[in-house]
């Protein structure tokens, strides 16, 4: 079983440049992002580049890994095992979230924006 992920270094830097600009921690904009992504029916690719952050599981999703599981899960509308979950979807989900969520942030021009408008997205 793989506690571990490595993100592609296009996320990685997005990942510290959202953080600095929203001063939001890189594990609550990494679960805004995975939110973003499973909103698109498709399967998001698979990460081939890995060249960016080394991130731990529990720090991603922390007593909540089971329901990040279900949420994949339903997404893909199939069984899917430990090993397809972690770390390769979430890592697809997650690439893919955090170029959404740097498109929020640069449409709201500020983090007060970006929240408000992340709200409206679930209207």
């Amino acid at each position: 079983m793989n506690f571990r992920l490595k993100t592609s270094k296009h996320t990685g830097e997005l990942l510290n440049s959202l953080q600095s600009s929203t001063n939001l921690t890189w594990n609550v904009l990494a679960r805004i992002a995975i939110a973003l992504s499973v909103k698109n029916p498709a399967q998001p690719p698979k990460v081939e580049d890995k060249a960016g952050v080394d991130i731990h599981r529990n720090a991603l999703t922390g007593e909540n890994d089971y329901l990040f599981k279900a949420i994949i899960r339903q997404h893909a509308q199939s069984s899917i095992s430990d090993e397809e979950y972690f770390p390769d979807l979430f890592n697809a989900h997650l690439e893919r979230g955090i170029i959404l969520l740097e498109n929020e942030y640069k449409h709201a021009g500020n983090y007060e924006k970006l929240l408000l408008n992340l709200l409206k997205l679930e209207e």
